[in-house]
């Protein structure tokens, strides 16, 4: 693997994780997204999985395999006016559990962040190479 393939590298690890960042902020936005008529599902959590990939020059690198669905169960909550309570006058409540999502944000962030050292390390090492050659 030659140097310059860890920018390669790097990029795409930042790029799955930005996927991942924009999934996190998609689930805190609709935290509090219900359902419209009784019954009716609320928003369901997302979810990436990543995967390794090889491309042509052999050089390893990661994406987003999918964005997929929580399957885990809704919650409930007591509120006989609202518009999507059920005849017992209980709505079901979104997936998203906030301090999940906000783990899993900074655990995205510092892997960017991660790859981002890396891309400036790899920079510094070719321009003091370049410095030795002159």
């Amino acid at each position: 693997m030659d140097i310059g393939s860890l920018f390669d590298i790097s990029a795409s690890a930042m790029d799955a994780q930005t996927t991942r960042l924009r999934v996190i902020a998609e689930n805190l936005a609709n935290q509090d997204t219900t359902g419209s008529a009784p019954g009716a599902d609320p928003y369901r959590r997302k979810t990436v999985t990543f995967r390794d990939v090889v491309d042509q020059a052999g050089t390893p690198l990661v994406e987003v395999s999918t964005v997929g669905r929580d399957n885990s169960d809704f919650g409930t909550r007591y509120d006989p006016s609202h518009p999507a309570a059920n005849a017992d006058g209980y709505v079901k409540t979104p997936n998203v559990n906030s301090f999940v999502e906000m783990m899993d944000m900074r655990e995205a962030e510092r892997s960017y962040s991660a790859n981002l050292n890396v891309m400036q390390m790899t920079r510094t090492m070719l321009n003091r190479t370049i410095d030795l050659l002159k």
